[in-house]
């Protein structure tokens, strides 16, 4: 059996996505992206936080350059990597990230809007109010038994 590398993480980005163009003219982004977790501890609430380094590349990387900026949230899916590099001074550092191989935008519609136009959230709670209706209306001798 082969293994497994998986990751899914559900967060806000610590910062905007920083954009790079390599020189073969694929789009690398880079951010941070902070996930918590709560819990009692002796009875006290306890908040923890770590932050995930991730990188996308390509065609999500420039979806994600378009739409992601500091705050959102955001559910990821993609793999672990760690990768070595030597610094300034010659010594060898590692970093361990999460290669994003897909994203949603999570949250409320309005928080998403690339264009923060009046009235694009009525609108969109009027298209969910038309969705539920139509739900709705449906024939209840369709239903199914369970």
């Amino acid at each position: 059996m082969s293994g497994v590398n998986k990751v899914i993480l559900v967060g806000h980005l610590g910062k905007d996505p920083e954009v790079r163009h390599l020189e073969g003219g694929a789009t690398v982004v880079n951010f941070t992206l902070a996930t918590t977790e709560n819990y009692t501890k002796d009875g006290r609430k306890v908040e923890q936080t770590e932050w995930h380094n991730v990188v996308m590349w390509r065609g999500l990387a420039d979806v994600a350059a378009k739409f992601l900026q500091k705050g959102k949230l955001v559910y990821i899916e993609g793999k672990l990597r760690t990768r070595s590099y030597d610094d300034r001074e010659g010594n060898k550092r590692y970093v361990t990230e999460i290669v994003a191989e897909n994203f949603n935008m999570l949250g409320r519609r309005s928080d998403n809007d690339t264009v923060n136009q009046p009235g694009a959230a009525n609108q969109g709670s009027a298209k969910a109010e038309e969705h539920i209706a139509d739900f709705n209306s449906g024939n209840a001798e369709d239903d199914l038994p369970f």
